[in-house]
């Protein structure tokens, strides 16, 4: 077991620790999840992550989730932005919306257009990518404070945060190659990109690869590593149809010849420290766990890399 002083440099070091939350479809998942959320912000993260599904279902109950993390809870929430499908206005009065309630981080996306629609085209007044997402979300503040000396004054005292994802090897979705991510991941900085955060990756040298060709290419900000809990067989290739990332063959094998959950569960959190461990080596300012709304795969990662810290230990 790596113990928590092996997961600080020398200096003292220590690196974030995050994770993503989906909302609740249903009420009757409500409980579940709000004892999730209790559970991982007793870790004590340095943020946590609140998406919402495709094309911007369930936008109001993450706006629900985001505002009860807000105002009650000590952890900060980073709220999921996407502009697929929307028009300009409407996008800039959903911001608007998140702003006036004292948000002030956001993951900008670009969002995944309709599946059932092969017909679909983006709206000529939309926002079109998450480079120009990112562009409008600074462009509101902007406006905003522009507006009134007081949300000027707020705004100085709490800079927005504006996050966006990449792809350590490419976006399969999209098409698109390592170095064309990279290229992106330079757009997206220009336009006043905060931080990134990866999309998951199964090999250590995807995420340190990604970001040396990144900084070689003017990269300066910092980039999260995106880890899930390879703990569930049936969640990995799940995954892989959501997303296009490939987990590895062996992986699988190892997994589905295992005969209980218990023993998958072991098996998944043994080889996602190891990886873990390994970006931190190379590095990364921190991890964000992908949780898909279970603490305890997301926990044991922290554990068994030192990073776990629990209000109530």
């Amino acid at each position: 077991m790596v113990t928590e002083a092996s997961a600080q440099s020398s200096s003292g070091r220590r690196p974030t620790v995050s994770f993503e939350l989906m909302p609740p479809r249903r009420p009757d998942a409500a409980p579940n999840f709000w004892e999730t959320a209790r559970q991982l912000v007793a870790a004590r993260p340095d943020f946590v992550s609140v998406t919402y599904g495709a094309g911007g279902s369930d936008r109001q109950t993450a706006r629900q989730v985001v505002s009860k993390l807000l105002t009650g809870t000590p952890v900060l929430p980073v709220a999921h932005l996407t502009c697929v499908g929307a028009s300009r206005e409407d996008v800039s009065e959903v911001i608007d919306d998140f702003l006036e309630a004292g948000v002030r981080s956001f993951l900008a996306l670009r969002g995944d257009p309709p599946r059932d629609q092969p017909d679909w085209r983006p709206p000529a007044d939309g926002v079109h990518s998450s480079i120009e997402l990112v562009r409008l979300l600074r462009e509101v503040e902007a406006a905003r404070c522009a507006a009134d000396p007081g949300t000027a004054l707020r705004s100085a005292a709490r800079p927005l945060t504006v996050a966006v994802a990449t792809f350590t090897d490419g976006n399969p979705g999209a098409g698109t190659t390592r170095e064309q991510e990279v290229a992106r991941l330079l757009e997206k900085q220009e336009a006043g990109a905060s931080f990134a955060i990866t999309q998951l990756f199964y090999r250590a040298s995807s995420y340190a690869e990604f970001v040396t060709d990144a900084r070689a290419a003017g990269v300066t900000l910092p980039i999260l590593a995106g880890i899930l809990p390879t703990t569930e067989p049936r969640r990995l290739r799940r995954v892989e149809e959501l997303t296009g990332v490939v987990p590895p063959p062996e992986l699988l094998r190892e997994l589905d010849a295992l005969d209980d959950a218990e023993a998958q569960h072991a098996h998944g959190i043994e080889r996602s420290v190891r990886l873990a461990q390994e970006v931190l080596d190379a590095d990364a300012p921190g991890l964000h766990v992908y949780t898909f709304n279970k603490h305890r795969p997301a926990l044991d990662l922290l554990s068994g890399v030192g990073l776990l810290t629990r209000a109530a230990a």
